[in-house]
C-alpha cells in the first residue's frame, strides 16, 4: 500500500578522534640556511591527554634529498614507544600578523609506527620565503603551526526503527534568492548606476554588507530615500556585486576582477574582496604585476600586496621594464620603495 512504513534495523559505529595543535618557532633562522643544519627537531609533543602519544616536528631547512633541495622539509614524527597510530595533520606558517598561511594537509590518515615520520617534501620553495622575510619571517623567526588528528577508541550501536518514506527537498536558499534578483519582485529600493536602474530589497542589501545598512539606518533618521544613486561605478561591476550579494557566487569574476575589487573595498563585502584577490593573484603576470601591486595598495588587499610584491621580486629585471613599472614609479613613488625593501630583503638571503 502507497505510504506504509517498513521496519528497518540501523547500526552506528562511532569512532573518536583526539584534536590537538603545535606551535613551533625557530629564532634566527637565516643562520640555519646553506647547509648547516641537516635535521631541527622540535621538542616532542602531545594532546595533553593521560597516556596520549608524543610526537615532534622534524624540519629540513635544505630538503631532506636532491629532489627537494630547493624547499623547506617538514614532518611530523610519533615518538610512541610501542604500538603503531592513525592520525592526519596539516602544517602552516604563521605570518606577521599572527595569522596561518602556507596551508598544507596530508593527503589521507597516515599510519604511524615508533620512530616512523611523515609530512610534505616540498613544504615551501625557500627562494619564496625568503623573498617574503617580512610576511613569514618576521624578526628572522619562522614559526611553524601543526593541527593533529589521531584515531582513537571506536564503539558499535544497532537497534531498529521504523523508516519513513518521505523525502525532504534539497536547500534552495541561494536559487530562490538569486530568483528574486533576477526577476525585482517586491522590491523597496531602486539603485542607479551609470544611467542604469537596478530593484533591489533593503533588508538583503542591509544584512550582506554593513555600509549599505549604514545608509539605510541614516535614510530612516533622515529623509527616507527609495532611490540611491551610485557614482564611478560600471553598471556591470555593479551587477556582478549585486549577485555576489545576493548568491555568494560571482561568476565574471576573471574579466572584471579590478573593478569588483574596488566594489568590494567600498562596500565592505570581505569574502568577495578575498575572491577577487584570489582572482587576480592567479593571473599575476610580468606585463601586469606593477598595476597588481598599485591596485592591492590602493584597496587595502594585504594578501594580494604579499603576492605581488613577491612576484616582482623573483622577476625583478622583466617587471621593471614594464610600461606598469615605469607608470609606478612616477605616480606612486611609495610602491617603488615597497618593492625595492623586499627585493633587498631578498638578496641578502640570496
Amino acid at each position: 500500500m502507497s505510504g506504509k512504513l517498513a521496519a528497518e534495523s540501523w547500526g552506528a559505529t562511532r569512532i573518536s578522534v583526539q584534536n590537538f595543535s603545535y606551535t613551533w618557532t625557530i629564532s634566527n633562522f637565516s643562520f640555519c640556511l646553506g647547509g648547516m643544519w641537516g635535521a631541527m627537531e622540535s621538542p616532542p609533543f602531545s594532546s595533553g591527554a593521560r597516556d596520549s602519544p608524543k610526537w615532534c616536528l622534524r624540519l629540513y631547512p635544505d630538503g631532506i634529498d636532491e629532489e627537494s633541495r630547493d624547499y623547506l622539509s617538514v614532518y611530523l614524527q610519533s615518538r610512541c614507544p610501542k604500538s603503531p597510530v592513525w592520525a592526519n595533520f596539516r602544517m602552516y606558517i604563521i605570518n606577521a600578523k599572527g595569522d596561518r598561511s602556507q596551508d598544507v594537509r596530508s593527503t589521507g590518515i597516515f599510519k604511524f609506527l615508533p620512530g616512523q615520520h611523515s609530512g610534505f617534501k616540498k613544504f615551501i620553495l625557500r627562494d619564496f620565503l625568503l623573498s617574503q622575510t617580512h610576511w613569514l619571517l618576521p624578526d628572522d623567526r619562522l614559526t611553524l603551526f601543526c593541527k593533529v588528528s589521531v584515531l582513537g577508541d571506536s564503539y558499535t550501536i544497532s537497534g531498529q526503527n521504523t523508516a519513513s518514506s518521505i523525502k525532504v527537498p534539497r536547500c534552495t536558499l541561494t536559487a530562490d534568492l538569486g530568483e528574486l534578483w533576477e526577476t525585482s519582485c517586491f522590491t523597496d529600493c531602486s539603485l542607479l548606476v551609470g544611467g542604469r536602474e537596478f530593484r533591489a530589497h533593503k533588508a538583503i542589501l542591509a544584512a550582506r554588507s554593513p555600509v549599505f545598512s549604514a545608509m539605510f539606518e541614516h535614510d530612516v533618521k533622515e529623509k527616507p530615500k527609495d532611490q540611491i544613486e551610485i557614482q564611478d561605478m560600471e553598471p556591470q561591476v555593479f551587477k556582478e556585486m549585486m549577485g555576489f550579494i545576493y548568491t555568494g557566487k560571482a561568476p565574471n569574476l576573471h574579466s572584471l576582477a579590478p573593478g569588483v575589487l574596488a566594489a568590494a573595498d567600498r562596500y565592505s563585502l570581505e569574502r568577495l574582496k578575498a575572491m577577487c584577490e584570489d582572482t587576480l593573484c592567479r593571473d599575476l603576470s610580468v606585463e601586469n604585476a606593477a598595476h597588481t601591486l598599485f591596485l592591492a595598495d590602493l584597496h587595502s588587499a594585504q594578501q594580494l600586496k604579499m603576492e605581488a610584491l613577491g612576484f616582482i621580486t623573483v622577476h625583478a629585471s622583466e617587471v621593471s621594464e614594464t610600461s606598469g613599472w615605469k607608470e609606478m614609479v612616477d605616480s606612486h613613488p611609495h610602491l617603488l620603495a615597497k618593492a625595492f625593501q623586499s627585493l633587498a630583503s631578498f638578496q641578502s638571503f640570496s
